[in-house]
């Protein structure tokens, strides 16, 4: 499970008085003092028995540090000297993460609050992509060049524009339309999805005040008003609550059953696919979950992406759409 930030920081305190050639090798007793001291509080010893063991083993933690202990002297030692948990290296994934997360800050300099911290923003950046050069120089690792994240420039705007409850007027040009359309939009929330950036908002001209997403990369133009909106209550949890990705369609959400192969039923175990997953069936020859969702875009192409490996049970008119899509993708190719 993940470890909570006390954790972390006994385990660089241990690490560090590990490390430290000056002193004698530490007992357990002085391992607990060092580390209540650095922590200014009380830390169990079985806290710590239990720290160490975690850095020796936990594979989450991907230190696997080579903790010995010398039974005649009662001290604890590095079996090598120059490890050090800080030398381990994070895997794709975080790294991953560290980039998209760094790619969104640089690009919203303009905001104040990140103005705040850009020395910091802008050492990390430098050190992430030296750190990624190198990796990648000595074919350790390859990193995908990801979204720049088109109509991030609107975005100081937009956020402008949502505090002060402000109308704004954009073309947008949707992919199924050859000419931009305007709409004059009442800005509620902005939200990040599979590299792009959504506005979630109502259009002043849509029909019966309908909540619209729009997409920044397609919004062609920009322009702010001095019209003003009175406040609505958008809730933001509330609204995707019961949605995978960005689209929220009208209508109840359903409950849905899906039958996955045991060997698929691992992944989906341990990276649920929403929250409302639960575990309704697992043995040898299927693993059976249940979701609360509305049926939309996004839920077809996580399920097409599994391809045979899933089935849907519940309801029947998803099972129908999935099977009439598998239908047409096998005509292709014949």
């Amino acid at each position: 499970m993940p470890k909570n930030k006390d954790a972390l920081s006994r385990y660089r305190w241990i690490d560090e008085r590990l490390r430290n050639k000056r002193l004698p090798k530490p007992s357990l007793d002085d391992l607990v003092t060092f580390v209540s001291d650095k922590m200014d509080k009380s830390i169990a010893v079985r806290t710590i028995q239990k720290d160490i063991e975690d850095m020796r083993n936990d594979a989450e933690l991907n230190y696997f540090a080579p903790i010995i202990y010398n039974r005649s002297s009662r001290v604890y030692q590095y079996e090598d000297e120059n490890f050090s948990i800080s030398n381990s290296p994070i895997d794709e994934a975080d790294l991953q993460g560290l980039e998209v997360a760094i790619g969104i800050l640089e690009q919203f300099r303009s905001l104040p609050v990140i103005q705040r911290f850009e020395d910091a923003i802008l050492k990390i950046a430098a050190s992430l992509k030296m750190n990624r050069q190198q990796l990648e120089n000595r074919g350790l690792i390859k990193f995908s060049r990801g979204s720049q994240y088109q109509g991030a420039e609107h975005i100081p705007e937009i956020v402008d524009a949502i505090k002060n409850l402000e109308v704004i007027r954009i073309a947008y040009q949707s992919f199924d339309r050859t000419e931009p359309k305007e709409h004059w939009v009442e800005p509620y929330h902005l939200r990040e999805y599979n590299h792009r950036f959504y506005l979630i908002g109502k259009s002043q001209k849509a029909k019966g005040g309908t909540v619209l997403t729009f997409s920044l990369d397609r919004i062609v133009k920009f322009w702010p008003t001095d019209k003003h909106f009175d406040e609505k209550n958008f809730d933001d949890a509330s609204y995707f609550q019961h949605a995978i990705g960005i689209t929220v369609t009208e209508g109840e959400p359903e409950d849905i059953v899906l039958s996955y192969t045991p060997h698929q039923g691992k992944y989906v175990k341990t990276q649920p696919i929403h929250p409302s997953q639960t575990i309704l069936k697992d043995d040898e020859k299927e693993c059976r979950v249940g979701l609360k969702l509305v049926v939309n875009q996004e839920l077809m192409i996580l399920l097409l992406s599994n391809g045979a490996r899933v089935k849907v049970l519940e309801p029947k008119h998803l099972a129908d759409a999935l099977k009439a899509e598998a239908k047409k993708m096998l005509e292709r190719y014949q």
